[in-house]
């Protein structure tokens, strides 16, 4: 009988197990050699998360964009305000009061005869830093309460949400005249403490919430069945995984927050000169109205604009972040 042709070296055998063993091993290798993928199928694409979905989206949505654009130069004018303006927001004429505009004065004067141009660009400073100082306060306080009562739940979850309720019962507006109404200081940080204040339940019922769906998930379940601590779970599980609403209604606050301190100066009980608000302007110039809009018409319209800019950049998010709306 005629011997079987010896295959050569290497070779991979066309039956048996020992030969799909090789196979699948010769293949494992050209992966490892050839991180392009098979030939003609082009690279591989990386697993894709929720992340880089919503980055790719924001940067195609023109409302990001021009929001974005919007904020940056708020942020740019708020650091370096004499990048755009070489007069200072204190200085001041009486004999140039209501004044329309003038070469190196294109807003005009305000009634105490202060350049408006130059007010309108330090009034930024205040409101984005208020805005921003705010934000990061209460999504902090709110994530810390609203995501501890939701994971543990129990007794600590029903008395959280009692207090909830009644700072949810205190109107701002009222809750800002009484409580500023005895503060002396001339600084942001009382406006910012009140505004952290009162606006910490409202983050906390929406951490709460998506903390409590995100624990119900498989992986959870499986990282505790393993034995994974609770802190764990909080940080390599749940936080990253719920934090998503928590960022859009902060950014959407964002512009909440600076109306309320302009509302809030306007009304007396805010900042107080010799600071630069716009709130405070609003306030001067409003018994001018008839004889000098201007002072009026500029202050108002950058508080309009910077809100509408953070409220489209909170929109554009949350459609990004919504896996619903895909």
């Amino acid at each position: 009988m005629p011997e079987p042709p010896i295959e050569p070296e290497g070779a991979i055998a066309s039956t048996g197990a020992g030969g799909a063993m090789d196979l699948a091993t010769a293949e494992g290798e050209t992966l490892e050699k050839n991180p392009l993928g098979p030939e003609g199928t082009g690279p591989r694409e990386k697993p894709r998360s929720l992340w880089s979905d919503a980055w790719r989206d924001l940067r195609r949505n023109p409302v990001f964009i021009i929001a974005g654009l919007v904020i940056l130069f708020l942020v740019f004018i708020s650091l370096w305000p004499g990048a755009i303006t070489w007069m200072s927001p204190l200085k001041c004429d009486l004999s140039k009061a209501q004044q329309g505009s003038q070469p190196g004065h294109p807003f005009g004067f305000n009634g105490q005869g202060c350049d408006v141009y130059t007010r309108t660009v330090y009034g930024a400073r205040t409101s984005v830093a208020v805005g921003v100082c705010a934000t990061l306060g209460v999504a902090l306080l709110g994530s810390l309460l609203g995501g501890l009562a939701g994971f543990f739940g129990g007794a600590a979850d029903s008395f959280l949400s009692r207090i909830t309720d009644i700072f949810f019962a205190i109107p701002v507006v009222l809750g800002g005249l009484v409580l500023l109404s005895v503060v002396t200081s001339n600084t942001i940080w009382p406006v910012i403490g009140f505004m952290i204040l009162l606006g910490w339940p409202q983050i906390s019922r929406i951490a709460r919430g998506s903390v409590i769906t995100v624990k119900q998930n498989d992986y959870v379940q499986a990282a505790r069945a393993l034995g994974a601590s609770n802190s764990r779970m909080l940080l390599r599980h749940i936080a990253p995984n719920a934090v998503a609403p928590v960022i859009v209604v902060a950014t959407i606050a964002l512009g909440t927050y600076i109306a309320l301190e302009a509302t809030l100066s306007y009304l007396g009980v805010g900042l107080k000169p010799p600071s630069v608000s716009w709130g405070i302007d609003i306030s001067s110039a409003s018994p001018y109205i008839r004889n000098a809009p201007h002072a009026l018409l500029w202050p108002s319209g950058a508080l309009a604009l910077t809100v509408l800019a953070f409220i489209m950049l909170g929109d554009a998010v949350r459609d990004a972040l919504d896996p619903k709306l895909r």
